[in-house]
């Protein structure tokens, strides 16, 4: 059977089970059983003990719930309402104002996890609650974060880039030094798009609390954030430094965060394990969905549907820019069904040639790869941020798809931008490479 026959059958079972109002993680897993029965020889049944033992017993995943954690920790002390009260000083004049803390914090925190939903989870405790007691439009407050979470998976440390580099057998330090400058330029994006949106619709955006204040005053202000931005800091300098890794980094930001809620007289027994306990919840439904995402991943691998649509790509032998575009299509396509782990591992093998024998830098596609993927985590029906959100807010999976449309467009731009400049991506790794190291 074909690609596109087997992407129609894939796709109509999904639906069915979505619209049954199957849970999704149940979606998935019975998506993956259909076609490992229906088109494959290996005993479905021994596969899916084995991929989700797999998929739940990772290493890489360990450092999840320990941020989700502590992103509970600040949201149910005072740390986060504090963290708003500094940020507000500095952005309250901002076309926008406080929608921007999204975006804001989703940056900072992706240089922390490296995780986009940990990303999204952490920040969507803390700002969720502050934005909607302040009036922000909902709809700005769930698309926001649902398109800042995606900067989990670019700026490092990222795991795709990890797994792209592992795959293609190309310097991870090199991929994650090229990640930097593109990643703040989807960050700028977003905030631009922010701003313009609230010069058009100045009257869904609330009132500014206070005058514009002087720089002393500000500062004086900010006194509350800054112990949440030294346990941030200090949790992204082990990493960096080489101290501990994402997981050991985490678990100091666990217990960081409960000294700060303790000194702080706002950790109470019903907070710590409230705390607790909605970590659990969290990590839990991301765990499940992660499951049926990988079981789906491999029944996928075992049809050979990835690897069909890449090779009719393939045979349709592009110019250097059309294939860009094309895969840019595929990548999307795949990522609906896929998480961006898989999607690289399933289809790298075959992508890798074309875009080598089209003299494509592969630090650059290396990049292009995670942008189309951020793309894919907030486009239905599998867009994995927008079942995190989901999860978070309690709407409809149709409603955060459609807040996330504005940020999947600027994603477009971006690899627009890729293109136009590719410098983006390539000019820092040049000039570290040319510094002499002592």
């Amino acid at each position: 059977m074909d690609g596109f026959a087997l992407t129609g059958i894939f796709l109509f079972v999904l639906f069915l089970l979505l619209g049954s109002g199957v849970w999704v993680a149940l979606a998935l897993l019975g998506v993956g059983l259909v076609g490992m029965e229906l088109f494959t020889s290996r005993p479905a049944g021994d596969a899916m003990i084995t991929t989700i033992w797999r998929s739940s017993s990772s290493w890489t995943l360990t450092a999840l719930p320990l941020f989700i954690w502590m992103g509970e920790i600040l949201f149910r002390t005072r740390l986060s309402e504090d963290m708003f009260k500094g940020l507000a000083p500095w952005m309250v004049n901002w076309p926008g104002r406080l929608l921007h803390t999204n975006v804001v914090g989703c940056t900072v925190f992706a240089a922390v996890s490296g995780s986009s939903a940990a990303t999204m989870t952490t920040v969507g405790k803390m700002s969720i609650p502050e934005l909607r007691r302040r009036g922000y439009p909902e709809s700005m407050i769930i698309g926001t974060l649902a398109g800042a979470g995606t900067l989990g998976l670019m700026i490092p440390p990222s795991l795709i880039l990890i797994v792209y580099g592992v795959t293609i057998n190309e310097s991870i330090s090199k991929l994650f030094i090229a990640g930097v400058i593109p990643g703040l330029t989807v960050a700028a994006l977003f905030m631009g798009y922010v701003a313009l949106w609230s010069v058009w619709h100045k009257d869904q955006i609330p009132a500014a609390d206070e005058d514009r204040l002087p720089f002393r005053e500000k500062v004086r202000r900010s006194g509350g954030l800054l112990p949440i931005l030294g346990l941030i800091m200090a949790v992204l300098g082990a990493i960096y430094a080489g101290l501990a890794t994402a997981t050991e980094a985490a678990s100091f930001g666990v217990v960081g965060a409960l000294l700060l809620a303790l000194l702080q007289g706002s950790l109470t027994w019903e907070s710590f394990t409230a705390s607790l306990m909605g970590a659990v919840r969290t990590s839990c439904m991301i765990a499940f969905i992660l499951m049926g995402a990988a079981f789906l991943s491999l029944s996928m691998g075992f049809t050979g549907l990835p690897r069909a649509l890449a090779e009719w790509i393939a045979y349709l032998e592009l110019s250097p820019l059309m294939l860009i575009a094309a895969l840019t299509v595929f990548y999307v396509i795949v990522g609906c069904f896929l998480d961006g782990i898989s999607a690289v591992v399933l289809t790298m093998a075959v992508v890798e040639p074309m875009v080598r024998v089209a003299g494509i830098d592969m630090i650059w596609f290396g990049i292009f790869v995670v942008v189309v993927v951020e793309m894919a985590q907030i486009t239905p029906p599998v867009g994995f941020n927008l079942f995190v959100m989901q999860g978070i807010t309690g709407h409809d999976i149709l409603y955060v798809a459609k807040t996330a449309l504005p940020f999947f467009f600027l994603l477009v731009l971006m690899v627009a931008l890729l293109v136009a400049f590719p410098g983006l991506a390539t000019w820092l790794p040049e000039q570290m490479a040319q510094t002499p190291r002592v």
